[in-house]
């Protein structure tokens, strides 16, 4: 048994950094913004920032992984996507979004596990985050541990 904060410190460099942040926080509002008939089929992977040679403001771009059939008809909504990211972030934060295709993949492949925890895994869990007080971060570390656990 190794305690939860070994591979949450590995993984936490990466993901807590400002970038990922920012992914995090689209990816907690995605159905919001995507609409919950598309939440489970299209999944946002990668931020890339650049900075607006005329203003000197940080621009970003977001990259989402979908079937090749729905990139087509996301494609469409792409403004109105934009438009709510926007909505969560600040009006012109997302200049543009790319639809990256997942090629001989279905959609089914982009959902989240569906597997339970054990009881086990379960207190386990629990025990590890007991001691924090901040409601909101134990919520958060919560999810995080039991998506590692469902994984592995």
């Amino acid at each position: 048994m190794r305690p939860l904060s070994e591979p949450v410190s590995r993984i936490s460099g990466k993901t807590f950094s400002r970038k990922y942040i920012a992914l995090g926080r689209i990816l907690s509002e995605w159905e919001r913004i995507i609409g919950p008939e598309f939440a489970d089929k299209a999944i946002p992977v990668k931020l890339n920032y650049r900075k607006n040679s005329k203003s000197g403001k940080n621009m970003a771009s977001l990259d989402i992984a979908t079937s090749e059939s729905l990139s087509i008809t996301l494609h469409y909504r792409k403004d109105l996507i934009r438009e709510r990211i926007n909505g969560v972030f600040g009006q012109g934060w997302i200049e543009d979004i790319r639809f990256v295709p997942v090629p001989g993949k279905n959609t089914k492949t982009l959902e989240k596990s569906k597997r339970l925890l054990t009881e086990d895994e379960k207190k386990f869990l629990s025990g590890m985050l007991e001691a924090l007080e901040d409601q909101e971060l134990k919520a958060k570390l919560e999810d995080l541990g039991r998506e590692i656990l469902k994984r592995s």
